[in-house]
């Protein structure tokens, strides 16, 4: 069951919307089994190997039973307790993570809804109904499980407000009245994002100069127009550590390929192929990894403004990756 997915868009002022946390984490789908859970991502990966301490949790003893489906996210917190997704980053691509990594990178599930609870699908239930099977639950009895909290009869200024407080990702508001819709991307469910992120492909790299000769300079990205033609969004040569850039180097040096991802009309008119101002030789790949910026705003002319890189996102698919709207 692949999971809802919200549209982003300004907080709701009207009546009948109830409001959580935007999590900086992975979405994951967990089904209860056999006393454990296994989960999968948004693009139905199995990840249960890569959190086996949520999988072997005791999530289906303490509350949800065999058969159940629910909904949440994977977050690893920081010091101060808050979602930290470069945290996470060093969890994110271990499939069997070592003891030493499990204790030094702990993950919480924090789960926001119930699809599926004893025996019987919650999807056409209204999103107060599902919240309140949640709440009924034991979830929290479980070490690493966590239920999100939800907050009804608030202004949802009021939440985001306190979510920028506490340096949190934003938030999602979800209609009272609201079906669960697998799979689908509904206006029924808004997230407002204090910080602006969003998913990229990358298209290729240019080499670095100086101290990081023979590694990575600048990716280069990409996203769908609404044709689904695949357009250059700019460079990001920011956000790396030096462990991220070496692994990311591995990876693209596998995906290389001889000419341009673009269509021809498109790398013409950025220039390419070739060299960039301020960067090396520019090496393309396959257009198949997906990785998540921080941006100061999408400008007019089709490019990210003051882009910093996050990490990869191997939840999402390629195909997925929109133009975001400018601003």
């Amino acid at each position: 069951m692949r999971p809802m997915l919200a549209t982003a868009g300004e907080v709701p002022t009207a009546s009948g919307w109830a409001f959580e946390i935007k999590f900086d984490g992975v979405r994951a789908v967990g089904y209860a089994r056999d006393g454990g859970v296994r989960l999968f991502s948004r693009n139905d990966r199995d990840i249960t190997s890569s959190y086996p301490e949520i999988a072997s949790s005791g999530i289906a003893a303490a509350g949800l039973g065999d058969g159940a489906v629910v909904d949440g996210e994977l977050v690893a917190l920081d010091a101060r307790g808050r979602p930290d997704f470069g945290l996470l980053q060093h969890r994110m691509h271990v499939a069997a993570p070592a003891a030493e990594l499990l204790a030094e990178v702990p993950v919480r599930y924090v789960v926001f809804d119930l699809l599926r609870h004893e025996g019987r699908p919650t999807t056409g239930l209204p999103y107060t109904e599902r919240r309140a099977l949640l709440a009924g639950l034991d979830l929290g009895g479980a070490p690493g499980v966590a239920v999100a909290p939800n907050f009804v009869d608030v202004d949802g200024a009021v939440v985001l407000g306190a979510a920028r407080e506490q340096g949190l990702e934003g938030v999602v508001a979800k209609r009272a009245d609201s079906t669960y819709q697998p799979g689908r991307r509904s206006r029924s469910w808004i997230k407002t994002a204090i910080r602006h992120t969003h998913e990229v492909v990358v298209a290729g790299w240019s080499a670095g100069a100086g101290n990081r000769h023979g590694s990575i300079g600048a990716l280069l990205l990409a996203a769908h127009d609404e044709d689904g033609r695949l357009v250059y969004v700019g460079d990001v040569g920011t956000g790396f550590t030096d462990a991220a850039r070496e692994r990311l180097l591995q990876q693209l040096r596998g995906l290389e390929r001889p000419g341009s991802p673009f269509e021809g009309e498109v790398a013409r008119a950025r220039g390419w192929p070739g060299r960039g101002a301020g960067r090396g030789e520019v090496r393309w790949v396959d257009p198949v990894l997906v990785g998540e910026i921080e941006y100061r705003s999408f400008s007019g002319d089709g490019a990210f403004r003051h882009p910093s890189w996050r990490g990869l996102r191997p939840d999402r698919d390629p195909g997925e990756v929109r133009l975001p709207e400018p601003g």
